[in-house]
This record gives structure tokens, sequence and C-alpha cells, in this order.
């Protein structure tokens, strides 16, 4: 068995800033991830579930469903426990 190439790795970026997000997809994909993106808790929740990616980039503040709550719904359920998840987030310490 092969090892696994960034080409087979998934990645959802949960990104309201739809310039940053894309800045985000281009310059992964670039490099063989494979990526989806979302505007919104609710589409980044559906896709974090439906593609059980490699990794989530998930922005705290974002529309419908807040990022903190993105995580939490993912930690509580068998699919996303063990996804990880980097936050990208213009907060300060101090406001997270």
């Amino acid at each position: 068995m092969e090892p696994q190439t960034t080409q087979s790795k998934k990645i959802i970026i949960v990104e309201d800033n739809t310039s940053l997000a894309e800045i985000y997809r281009t310059r992964l994909e670039l490099i063989g991830y494979t990526c989806f993106v979302a505007y919104n808790g609710i589409t980044g929740l559906y896709f974090i579930q439906k593609e059980l990616p490699d990794l989530v980039l998930l922005d705290l503040m974002i529309p419908d469903i807040p990022g903190g709550q993105v995580l939490e719904t993912m930690r509580a359920s068998d699919w996303g426990k063990t996804i990880p998840v980097y936050i990208i987030s213009n907060l300060n310490e101090a406001e997270a």
C-alpha cells in the first residue's frame, strides 16, 4: 500500500470572507489538496460531515452557526471528534 499523498487529502475551509477563502483555496489546491469552501456554519457542518476531511480551517466569526459551535458539534459527534481543526480568525486572544 502506497502512502497517502496531498492530492488525496481534503480540507474544508469555513470562512465568510470570500476573498480570504479563495486565497486559502487557491494556495492549497496549487500544492495538491482538494478543498471545499463554506461561507457559513451550516454549510460548513454539512461539508465536514459529508466529506470527512483530513483538516478543517475554521473561522470563529461566521454567520448562521458561530465557529465555536461548529467545533463543539464536531467534537460531540462520532464523525467529527477526531478531525483536526485549525482556527483562523482575526480575533485577538482577549476577544477569543
